[in-house]
């Protein structure tokens, strides 16, 4: 006999079934794919926020802004999920592929990448 992994009812229907109802298996999903800590969400939530500010300020996929734009937005530079270093010595940082390199006089570049 097979049961639910969300509420452990009997399951009736194809022998690969795993959930007795679609609202089962959504809250399965949600269970486990949730954030396990505040820091872990508090970190993406800051990931997301910076990558919609430079995908907001960068509609052509090659731009500038200035540092204060940025931060007026909310931009959090301690965030980003890597880095890139140019064989011209340019260091890029991205959120995703969307990404900015410093210039002279507080402008940022900002670029996304081809994916």
């Amino acid at each position: 006999m097979r049961t639910c992994l969300e509420c452990s009812e009997k399951i009736v229907g194809r022998e690969d079934k795993k959930f007795c109802s679609d609202s089962c298996r959504n809250a399965y999903n949600n269970k486990i794919n949730k954030d396990s800590t505040n820091f872990m969400r508090n970190v993406n939530n800051k990931l997301r926020k910076n990558y919609r500010i430079l995908a907001e300020l960068n509609t052509e996929g090659k731009s500038k802004a200035t540092r204060e734009k940025l931060i007026t937005k909310g931009f959090d530079f301690e965030f980003f999920t890597n880095i890139l270093q140019t064989k011209t010595g340019n260091t890029y940082y991205f959120l995703y592929d969307q990404g900015y390199r410093s210039l002279d006089n507080d402008y940022y570049m900002l670029v996304k990448k081809e994916i």
